[in-house]
């Protein structure tokens, strides 16, 4: 079994060179290919465009509200002065603020516990989202359980969706977990073969369910290699659709092994949509690492003139090479070797 799986430091804060892609772990077309892992519905992801973009409007505005809070109090410090025996009060609820907040953390993980899994799910896969401390400890403490009891549903598809966009690879992560879960499969080996039979099912649904369900096994280091090479051998497959949720399930699975299929289908492929993706997959989606990302750079740069591929494909390795390095440099491939070859000094 392949060993290789992804590393988070304890505590690691977001990576701001990931920015999120709006449609990034949408699902697309439904598929009933869960049913053999008991779900009692479609597995789809409903997520609507803008579910992950609410959910981290609506953490933004919980945090403005607490700016405006501590704003609030510091004016009535000034107007009234410390002797005011509202401030007093205000003192004295300051003073127990830290004792509070740790009766208020026991008590809502008291509540968790007796909610039900998929209850459970969504309140701990929201806090994720929202970059709460400890959520993405407590999902991995408690999806084992989960696996098998979770309904796959509008809501836990706009919450993974989310998850699968947010700029901290531990959230994102917490996603795949999730939704593995929900999928009702076991991390191990049967589990993925069965998924590798599926991914030659002439039920298109079934096949491009199970091509995502192999790069998220493939992510949680279940034969990862195995995972990589049976989703590249489907980037031959005829159908546009099928090739672009291979590109999809090899930006989950998020190893070294990923990039050179997706740059080479970058290149090759005959599909505007499928190149696209590709090129989305190596600049900002998916499980890879900045480092991962930063060794495509040569071979995006030789893209960006390259002869033999259109206008547009030229445009999409300037973007890719934009938010992996973050630098802002005008789409000429002069301009953009010239900054490699300094900073690589």
């Amino acid at each position: 079994m392949n060993s290789w799986q992804p590393e988070f430091p304890e505590n690691a804060p977001a990576d701001p060179r990931l920015r999120p892609t709006p449609d990034y772990g949408n699902l697309g077309p439904g598929s009933d290919a869960a049913q053999n892992y008991g779900l009692s519905q479609k597995t789809t992801v409903a997520a609507r465009p803008n579910s992950a973009a609410g959910l981290r409007k609506k953490a933004r505005l919980l945090h403005f509200a607490a700016i405006l809070a501590g704003a609030g109090l510091a004016i009535a410090s000034s107007a009234m002065g410390p002797s005011s025996q509202l401030w007093r009060k205000l003192g004295d609820l300051l003073a127990t603020h830290g004792t509070s907040e740790s009766s208020a953390a026991t008590a809502s993980e008291r509540d968790l516990d007796r909610q039900k899994p998929q209850k459970q799910a969504e309140v701990l896969l929201e806090r994720a989202v929202s970059r709460s401390q400890g959520a993405n400890e407590e999902i991995a403490q408690r999806v084992d359980h989960w696996r098998g009891r979770l309904r796959w549903d509008s809501q836990l598809g706009a919450l993974t969706t989310a998850a699968l966009n947010s700029s901290d690879m531990k959230v994102r992560a917490s996603g795949v977990e999730v939704q593995l879960a929900a999928y009702g499969l076991a991390k191990n080996e049967l589990s993925l073969e069965r998924l590798i039979e599926q991914a030659d099912s002439p039920d298109h649904a079934t096949k491009i369910w199970a091509l995502w369900a192999i790069g998220l096994m493939g992510n949680r280091s279940v034969d990862a290699q195995r995972a990589v090479d049976v989703l590249a051998a489907h980037l031959k497959d005829s159908d546009e659709d099928s090739r672009r949720w291979a590109v999809e399930g090899l930006a989950l699975v998020g190893a070294d092994s990923t990039l050179p299929p997706l740059l080479q289908t970058m290149h090759d492929d005959p599909s505007p949509l499928v190149r696209e993706r590709a090129a989305c997959s190596v600049a900002q989606s998916g499980m890879f690492t900045h480092e991962q990302r930063l060794t495509a750079i040569p071979q995006l740069l030789s893209y960006t003139d390259d002869p033999s591929l259109d206008a547009q494909t030229h445009a999409w390795a300037f973007q890719a090479l934009g938010d992996i390095t973050g630098q802002h440099l005008p789409n000429d491939a002069a301009a953009w070797r010239s900054w490699y070859e300094r900073s690589a000094k």
